[in-house]
């Protein structure tokens, strides 16, 4: 396997290790939400996306934002009380109903015409609706598109094999011109088999290059007890901006 140093000195090759075939199941997700199994939810929100705010937004306000595979992200009620307009979908019921309680935000629920199976939890003051369906169900039709997305979690949970299938649906759901702030994380993907995945710069580039213009933001050492148990020796959050070509 051929390996090349980043800007971070870390190694960083087109492998992906063994994971490029490892597969985590819709059941598997569910489970650890009913477990509460959730070390990768921040209760405190998360302090990439509170420095670079700017740069999501780019002067604008009232935006659509987009939160793929949400869980109850805290960043959801931050962004909605700034007056964003924000959709999110996630495939446990238990998650949604913890962000509306959690936050004493009155809510209903209402089912999903297109999406057999699915509901819509959706704030009564209409500024957060959330889907709880898989995320492959949705469509451009069913949620129209988006000024901005924060995929923290979403990418590196996607399964490698469905990488391509995911970028393929964002890009659909994001208007020109708009904004995709993403949070990846590197580390040595022959120790630790995921999630959360390892995705390395090039596979950024090769999946969303024809679509946006991307710039990595900052690379923070996230290493902790948790990552040292998983054998890995270092573990870096990777920050990126995706501009959509208009």
């Amino acid at each position: 396997m051929e390996l090349s140093a980043d800007a971070s000195g870390v190694l960083e090759g087109s492998d992906i290790g063994s994971q490029k075939d490892r597969v985590v199941t819709e059941a598997e997700w569910l489970q650890k939400w009913e477990m509460g199994n959730i070390g990768f939810h921040k209760e405190q929100g998360h302090p990439l996306l509170q420095k670079y705010l700017d740069v999501l937004l780019n002067g604008r306000s009232g935006l659509r934002i987009f939160f793929p595979l949400c869980g109850k992200a805290v960043e959801m009620k931050w962004l909605a009380d700034m007056g964003h307009y924000i959709v999110g979908v996630e495939v446990s019921e238990k998650a949604l109903k913890e962000f509306f309680a959690e936050h004493g935000v009155p809510y209903h629920e209402e089912p999903v015409p297109e999406i057999s199976g699915a509901k819509k939890l959706q704030s009564t003051s209409g500024n957060i609706s959330l889907y709880c369906c898989n995320i492959y169900d949705l469509s451009s039709s069913i949620v129209d598109q988006f000024d901005g997305a924060w995929d923290r979690g979403a990418l590196v949970a996607v399964n490698p094999c469905d990488r391509q299938r995911y970028v393929n649906l964002m890009i659909t759901l994001m208007k020109k011109n708009s904004s995709y702030l993403l949070a990846t994380v590197s580390y040595d993907p022959n120790k630790h088999k995921g999630p959360p995945f390892y995705v390395p710069e090039s596979e950024i580039k090769s999946l969303f290059g024809n679509h946006c213009e991307i710039k990595c933001l900052e690379k923070v050492d996230d290493f902790s007890d948790k990552h040292r148990q998983w054998g890995l020796d270092y573990f870096l959050e990777v920050l990126y901006i995706l501009k959509f070509l208009g």
